[in-house]
């Protein structure tokens, strides 16, 4: 098969929504000329277009693309996915699980890949946006349960002295291969991340409680779009459709 004609074949998909087509089109290729094909093509890919297919998870069936990734494409994909408007981060969290914690990988890499590049630490905030209160506790206590917790957050400067304490928990203990595990691979592996991680999600919570919206605190036009419209098979973000990450 001709890779370039695949390449534009994909993107064409992809600018039109078709985002099952341009999927099926890299799984045929994999399916005929095997992994390595499919990771040249995916190395020629921009990161718009690889986020536009690794971002609809789906835990019923294995994605050979999601398998294939290397972290340095992740964390590229990851850090526009906030041009998509999903407030609910549905997709971003499974993305993230489904990638970072499949078969013989190594979480770590995808977190320093994430870590090298601006707007990786808003990203994994973006990840833990739900469970604020309770990654808080784990900053303090080493545990997950707020109850143990008193309430305070610990200053930047005690954050920085604590990032090397032996941990309470032990990985096997919150092996879930979801937000747990990860933000104790975060604390523990990639501490400086963390702490980074946590300063912006202490921004985005002091955001909500003085009642601003995403849209009150980046006031500028954006070009995000309403998730309903990015879902499987329908559009991806106007602002994905230039070449935004050639600023990333």
């Amino acid at each position: 098969m001709n890779h370039l004609a695949l390449i534009t074949k994909t993107q064409s998909l992809i600018a039109a929504g078709d985002i099952v087509g341009a999927e099926s089109a890299l799984v045929e290729l994999a399916d005929t000329e095997g992994d390595s094909a499919l990771m040249l093509v995916l190395e020629q890919l921009p990161p718009k277009d690889i986020l536009a297919v690794i971002r609809e998870y789906d835990n019923s069936r294995e994605s050979v693309i999601n398998l294939l990734v290397t972290p340095k494409q992740f964390a590229h994909a990851v850090v526009i996915e906030k041009q998509y408007k999903d407030l609910t981060r549905t997709h971003l969290r499974g993305m993230v699980n489904s990638i970072i914690f499949r078969d013989g990988s190594d979480p770590l890499e995808f977190l320093t890949a994430m870590g090298d590049l601006e707007g990786g630490a808003e990203a994994l905030a973006d990840y833990f946006e739900e469970k604020w209160s309770r990654i808080e506790a784990f900053a303090r206590t080493g545990t997950f349960d707020a109850v143990d917790d008193d309430g305070q957050m610990l200053s930047e400067t005690a954050l920085l002295g604590s990032a090397y304490v032996p941990p309470r928990i032990e990985q096997d203990e919150v092996a879930d291969q979801d937000w747990m595990e990860l933000a104790w691979i975060l604390r523990y592996r990639c501490p400086d991340l963390f702490i980074e991680m946590l300063l912006v999600l202490r921004a985005k919570a002091r955001a909500f409680e003085a009642g601003l919206s995403e849209e009150e605190e980046t006031p500028e036009d954006d070009g995000k779009v309403e998730t309903g419209d990015t879902d499987r098979g329908k559009a991806t973000p106007a602002a994905l459709e230039s070449d935004e990450e050639s600023a990333i």
